[in-house]
């Protein structure tokens, strides 16, 4: 507030606020994991609207949601390195091959052994491409 940063101020009071909700809804205090599922969700949607921005050719608030996200962005645990993400993938995988699930029903299972691993490190729809890949391949 004293530095005068109204964009990342206000996108703070926006995220602070979307905890709160939060919390008066399910009349619970949020975890850490559950704050930075929300903090996953803004930034998600914030790509979804510079996207959209982008097509619609309004630079100016394309502008201004990637200014956000930068902010959010700030806020999530240490993003996982591509080897990481390959070698918990390829885990998961082998993981999957040896109980036997292959085909469409890998791909949900495979998800569901990624995600608690890699949550809040990782773009999860860059790791959904991989699972993809990886699973084409094999």
């Amino acid at each position: 507030m004293l530095s005068k940063q109204s964009e990342r101020l206000s996108t703070l009071r926006f995220l602070s606020a979307a905890i709160k909700q939060k919390e008066v809804d399910e009349r619970v205090e949020l975890s850490d994991e559950a704050i930075v599922a929300i903090i996953e969700k803004q930034i998600k949607q914030r790509r979804e609207s510079i996207a959209a921005f982008e097509q619609a050719g309004r630079a100016d608030s394309a502008a201004a949601e990637k200014a956000e996200l930068e902010v959010l962005m700030e806020f999530l645990p240490e993003q996982a390195s591509d080897e990481e993400i390959n070698q918990i993938v390829t885990d998961a995988i082998e993981q999957l091959k040896s109980e036997g699930v292959t085909g469409n029903p890998a791909m949900g299972k495979a998800m569901g052994l990624i995600k608690p691993k890699l949550a809040g490190r990782a773009d999860m729809s860059k790791v959904s491409g991989i699972i993809k890949d990886k699973l084409n391949q094999g």
